[in-house]
């Protein structure tokens, strides 16, 4: 039996270190009457972040397309990258992303609409 640590990468039964980076995962409800496009224009703004904040490494995006029945009727989701917890912190009063994550929350379900995880690895 193979005993995962808290955080980190398991491959082949042996634990790598390396210096740990900050996921911030957010899973959006779109509400169903907004067009695909509009969504993808307001991801588009987070994405261009990559490169503006320091410290924000990278930003991939997509459409839930989950088979399992677990996904709360989330529809979105995305996830970024910072080089560490100072990179993540500062990046969320940052008036970049205040601007940009304003354009997804006027597409996002108002009640539940979102539900966010950060965690380092």
């Amino acid at each position: 039996m193979i005993k995962l640590p808290a955080t980190g990468c398991v491959s082949q039964a042996r634990v790598y270190s390396r210096p740990m980076t900050v996921r911030h995962i957010v899973l959006v409800k779109v509400r169903s009457e907004v067009p695909e496009d509009v969504v993808a224009s307001a991801m588009a703004e987070l994405a261009a972040l990559v490169g503006q904040v320091p410290g924000l490494l990278s930003f991939v995006w997509g459409h839930n397309d989950s088979p399992e029945a677990a996904g709360k009727a989330h529809t979105h989701g995305f996830i970024m990258e910072f080089a560490d917890i100072a990179s993540r912190d500062a990046y969320l009063p940052d008036p970049r992303h205040r601007k940009a994550a304003q354009g997804l929350r006027a597409l996002r379900e108002p009640v539940d609409g979102v539900t966010i995880v950060d965690f380092s690895a």
